[in-house]
């Protein structure tokens, strides 16, 4: 299976608020760019995406990620993550009716493509499937089968929302007790996705930092944090 994935980011300028005690508002910015260019250079280079789409108004964001090969589409309804998602997801399908979609976190500088692989085809037996965050609360990835709506419930702990509307957890071994039937019940196995490390550590604060620069991280972070002390 070949998937659409959709990638949030908000201007820059308001990204990663989390991150100013660590890096200032100087930085902050460049960083954000930086989290978003590895995410989208990664997600491009995996061997089960078929194209990527980055959903901002950001000018430069919009410039920089599209030079990476990423189809950059407008924060039409300018109502926040969720919203901003749908609405990508819309735009995704009424290209390709029958395109699975991703949505991804823009903050995963650590993605190693061959790890998001390995998550992607492990949600494809299942109408809608996401990844819990490294924190165990959040959400960095979100997935819907063809015909099936995505319905993002991103932001704070979404892990339980995105749980509590009938997706699966990949990684939990649990696709039968989340009341998954029939074939895709039966391969439960398959949300055994192993290391997947870098698709779990998204980056909000310095702490987050820390850990995906330990995972190894992108080019452009690396640059971007280089020098870059990090208060414990």
């Amino acid at each position: 299976m070949q998937w659409t994935v959709v990638i949030p980011l908000k201007p820059l300028e308001r990204a990663k608020s989390r991150l100013a005690p660590a890096a200032g508002d100087g930085l902050r910015p460049a960083l954000a760019l930086a989290f978003a260019q590895d995410t989208v250079a990664a997600a491009v280079a995996c061997p089960a995406v078929r194209d990527v789409v980055v959903v901002t108004d950001d000018v430069r964001a919009s410039r920089e990620l599209a030079a990476l090969g990423a189809r950059v589409v407008p924060d039409t309804p300018g109502d926040g993550l969720n919203a901003a998602l749908a609405h990508a997801a819309h735009q995704v399908r009424s290209w390709h009716p029958e395109a699975p979609v991703a949505a991804l976190n823009a903050d995963l500088p650590a993605l190693r493509p061959r790890e998001l692989a390995r998550v992607l085809d492990a949600a494809a037996p299942f109408p809608r499937a996401f990844l819990a965050d490294a924190a165990g609360i959040g959400t960095t990835l979100l997935t819907a089968a063809p015909g099936t709506e995505l319905r993002p419930q991103f932001g704070g702990p979404s892990r339980a929302r995105h749980r509590d509307s009938g997706a699966v957890e990949l990684g939990s071994g649990q696709a039968g007790a989340a009341g998954v039937t029939g074939a895709a019940g039966a391969a439960g196995a398959t949300t055994d996705i192993g290391r997947a490390g870098s698709v779990r550590q998204d980056v909000d604060t310095g702490d987050d930092l820390r850990a995906a620069l330990a995972l190894g991280v992108g080019p452009h972070t690396a640059a971007a944090a280089a020098g870059l002390l990090i208060p414990d």
